[in-house]
Parts: C-alpha cells; sequence; structure tokens
C-alpha cells in the first residue's frame, strides 16, 4: 500500500530502499547484532560467574540446533511473505491481524530494550577506557549519547553503508576472537580437555540460567527477514543467510567458550570468571598475546557494542517503517530518504527513544551507590535480558503463524517443513522462555523478586496485549486499513 507523503525533498514514504543487500551483507547485519567479542567478553564470562557451570560451550550447541528448528518454518515462509515488519507480518498473516498487530508492538519494545540496553555496557565500557588509558574522567552517558548521534546518522543514509561498516567491525572481532582460542589452545593449563561439552556438565542445576544467557548471545539471528525488501534475491537471501548466522553463531561461540575452559583448565574457569569479568580475556592476551593485542581486542570491545547498536538500530526503523506505511501507526513513520531510501522517519523515531530513555537512567544513576557499574547492572542488564525475553516469545508463537500460513495458503513445501520442523521449534521455544521466566530475578542480578521482577516483563508483555486490542478496533472501525495489515506493499 502507498502512503500519501506531502513532504518533498529530503524524505518520501512509499518504498524503502530496494535490491541492495546480497547474502553476506545479510549474514553481517545479523551477526553483527550478536556481537561476537561482547557475547564471549561480557556474556560467556558472566555465564560462567553467575551460574557456576562448566558446560556453557555445550549450550551454545543444543541453542543453535533449536532456532535451526525454528529457522526451517521461518526462512520458508520468507520466500512467501517479503515485508519489513518480519514478525508482525507472519504473525498477521499466519495467525491473525491483531495477533500481528500484537507482535508488532512486542518486537519495537524487544528490539529498543536490547538496543538501548546495549548503550549502557557500551557507556560503561568508553568511559573506562577514557579514564584508565587517558586519565580522562567522563561519565557513561556522554559517550552513549555521542554513539547515539553517530548512530542515528547512519540510520538515516544507506543501508549498505551501514552494512560496509559492520562488516569490517564483525571481521575484525572474529580476528580477534580466533587469536584469543588458538593461544588459549597452545596455553592450556590443564591440557586440552573437552570437559565442557560433557553433558554432564551442563545437564546440572542451574541449566536454566545458561541457557537463558545463551539465548541473548543469537538475538538478531531472525533479523534477516527485516531486510527481505532490501535484499538483491529477497526468495533466497533470508534463507541462506539465516542458516548461515544460526550455524556460524552456534559454532563459534560453542568453540570460543570451549576455548575460554581451556585458558584456564575447566577446574578453574568459574573462579576466575567470576573474579576478573570481562577483563579476564583482555588480561590473558596481555599476559600471553602481547599487550599490543590485548589494546586491540579492548578497542574491538568498544566497536563490537557499535556494531550490535547499529544493527539493532536498523531493525527497529525498519519496524517503524512497516507499521506506518500500513497506517497501523501514525503513517508519518512511513517516511524515508529519497536519496538513500533508508526509513528516516523511523530511524529518527528510534534515535530520540535512546536519547530520552538515557537521560532517564542517567538521572536515576546520579545518586546510585552502584558507583561506575550503574550503568552494567541496570540500563544494560535489565533492559537487555528483558528484550530477549520478548523475542524468544515472539519466535514462539512466529513456530504456530509458519503451521497456520502454509495451512491457509497450500504453498508447495514438505510436511517436516510445513508442520513438524516449526511444532518442534515451537515447544523448545516455549521451554526456553519457561526457563527464562523462571530465572528472570538471576538474569537481573537479584536473588529475591523485587518490582523490577514484574514491571520488566510487562514492559514486554503488556504492548501484546494493547496490540491485540488495538487490532480488534481497526477490524470494526477501518476495515479497509485492517484488511492490510501484515502485507505492506504486496499489491493483493
Amino acid at each position: 500500500m502507498s502512503v500519501d507523503n506531502p513532504v518533498k525533498g529530503k524524505t518520501s514514504s512509499a518504498t524503502i530502499s530496494k535490491r541492495r543487500l546480497g547474502v553476506p551483507a545479510v549474514t553481517f547485519m545479523i551477526i553483527a547484532a550478536s556481537a561476537p567479542l561482547t557475547v564471549l567478553a561480557g556474556g560467556v564470562t558472566t555465564t560462567f560467574a553467575v551460574t557456576g557451570v562448566v558446560g556453557v560451550p555445550l549450550s551454545f550447541l543444543i541453542l543453535g540446533g533449536i532456532l535451526a528448528l525454528f529457522a526451517v518454518g521461518y526462512a520458508a515462509m520468507s520466500r512467501y511473505v517479503t515485508n519489513a515488519g518480519a514478525f508482525y507480518a507472519y504473525i498477521a498473516q499466519g495467525i491473525s491481524r491483531p495477533a500481528g498487530v500484537g507482535a508488532s508492538l512486542v518486537a519495537l519494545m524487544a528490539y529498543n530494550l536490547m538496543q538501548i540496553g546495549i548503550y549502557g555496557l557500551f557507556g560503561f565500557t568508553v568511559s573506562s577506557l577514557l579514564s584508565t588509558r587517558l586519565g580522562i574522567n567522563v561519565p557513561w552517558w556522554i559517550p552513549v549519547l555521542v554513539c547515539i548521534a553517530i548512530v542515528g546518522w547512519l540510520g538515516v543514509n544507506r543501508v549498505d553503508l551501514s552494512a560496509k561498516v559492520l562488516g569490517v567491525l564483525v571481521a575484525l572481532e572474529f580476528v580477534v576472537v580466533i587469536a584469543y582460542d588458538v593461544i588459549s589452545l597452545a596455553v592450556a593449563p590443564e591440557g586440552v580437555s573437552a570437559e565442557a561439552f560433557s553433558p554432564a556438565t551442563l545437564f546440572v542445576p542451574g541449566i536454566g540460567a545458561v541457557l537463558s544467557f545463551g539465548i541473548a548471545a543469537f538475538m538478531g539471528f531472525e533479523s534477516a527477514a527485516i531486510y527481505g525488501e532490501e535484499s538483491k534475491d529477497p526468495q533466497h537471501t533470508v534463507a541462506r543467510a539465516t542458516f548461515a548466522a544460526v550455524g556460524i553463531i552456534a559454532v563459534f561461540y560453542a568453540v570460543s567458550a570451549w576455548a575460554m575452559t581451556v585458558s584456564t583448565g575447566p577446574s578453574s574457569v568459574i573462579a576466575a570468571a567470576t573474579t576478573s569479568g570481562p577483563d579476564m580475556i583482555f588480561s590473558f592476551l596481555g599476559a600471553h598475546g602481547g599487550v599490543l593485542l590485548s589494546d586491540i581486542a579492548q578497542l574491538l570491545f568498544v566497536t563490537s557494542l557499535f556494531a550490535a547498536l547499529v544493527s539493532f538500530h536498523n531493525a527497529v526503523a525498519r519496524y517503524f517503517f512497516s507499521l506506518g506505511r500500513e497506517r497501523v501507526l501514525p503513517s508519518a513513520l512511513a517516511k524515508v530518504r529519497t536519496g538513500s531510501g533508508a526509513p528516516f522517519a523511523g530511524s529518527l523515531a528510534q534515535t530520540v527513544i535512546a536519547v530520552v530513555v538515557t537521560v532517564a537512567f542517567a538521572i536515576a544513576g546520579s545518586g546510585s551507590d552502584l558507583g561506575e557499574m550503574y550503568p552494567v547492572l541496570t540500563m544494560f542488564t535489565w533492559l537487555t535480558n528483558s528484550g530477549a525475553m520478548g523475542l524468544v516469545l515472539l519466535m514462539a508463537v512466529v513456530s504456530v503463524a509458519v503451521i497456520g500460513f502454509f495451512r491457509k495458503q497450500r504453498h508447495a513445501a514438505s510436511l517436516w517443513v510445513k508442520v513438524i520442523a516449526p511444532a518442534l521449534g515451537f515447544v523448545l521455544l516455549a521451554l526456553v522462555f519457561g526457563l527464562i521466566t523462571v530465572n528472570f530475578n538471576v538474569l537481573l542480578g537479584q536473588t529475591d523478586s523485587t518490582p523490577a521482577s514484574f514491571i520488566l516483563p510487562a514492559l514486554v508483555l503488556l504492548p501484546g496485549v494493547v496490540g491485540i486490542i488495538w487490532g480488534l478496533r481497526l477490524r470494526r472501525s477501518q476495515p479497509a486499513l485492517y484488511a492490510r495489515i501484515g502485507h505492506g506493499s504486496e499489491d493483493d
């Protein structure tokens, strides 16, 4: 559906940028959202420290298998549904339009939470580096506001520019992490042990928290469909990029987490992670790979966070665009730049939200007794884990939508693609969602329930309820608009 646009010059609103992205570019955008170095230095060390479970490497392979099952139906449906709203469109066409509207608001909230939460870790990391390396004390929120401006600038320009930037950063991250893996296997104080891949080290009390932390490392892999309208060959690009990303992420993180257990020895990895946190990797590289390599790794830790921020920003902007185009949200959000085809209004909206939330956390933390760790223990931990919770819920619902879509449309596909794989994916993702819910206090770094234990999940779930109600209202009040929900730029 075309949306009328009275604005001329820099923005328009009919169509997002077309045919610029191939499989490598989309794959880079996906992997960048999971931020390889950030996952290893921040996520994996935190998982070891918080859960006390050695079998973290095995968890990545298991989660990769679960998400591969999900991707079977998801990728198949992407051949027939090309929409920047992805989850929104899939659920609208596979289940119902009101459910699709509800999913769209959950997705908007989840991606915003993930993206803005990462700003907290970014601000802390940059502030700490400036202090330790240059002796300059800068409040954490200043680097965040600068970064928001840069990410926003990339967001309103050509998407392939963002893909090139992310490609370079992710490639450098891979080089550093591979260097860490090789050095770890060479040092191996207790020998090269495969203990971390033993089921006995994972299937213990605490497995729920391990899977909860681990699923966040994959978040972003599902975003391939968001770029369907900008892909050179949407019939194949989305599916290939999705499977490539799942495979690369699962194997790469499993091997790197295993290397971490080897670098200290399986018997010492929990204590080392608890004592050193993210510095565990940088200290190890400094001791065994040289100070220069350690410094490069710390710098890339910052750029890794930046890459994730750009990727999630793009995802949010495209959801705004999709919903604005179909007038589920104000049509002004469908405006794109005439020169670049980037979703200008959606990008600007996400930038404004990020600024508002950052300022709110900065004000709230001005008198906090958490000190310099405040943005990590609140903004980063609270928001990213809440966002991951919402995205897991959406993937479970999409699995049901895939079954519904192929039942309605009768497209040619095997029983495995249409029913079996999506059904298995739903059951397993629902299980992971349940584990996240049960372990939510652990994910927030709390031992007992607090108001945050209920407010944060509500931030993710309530928009879904509101969206369903809004969709039902549109069915009664604006049937023509309602009929277009989830169909984007399709002509039917």
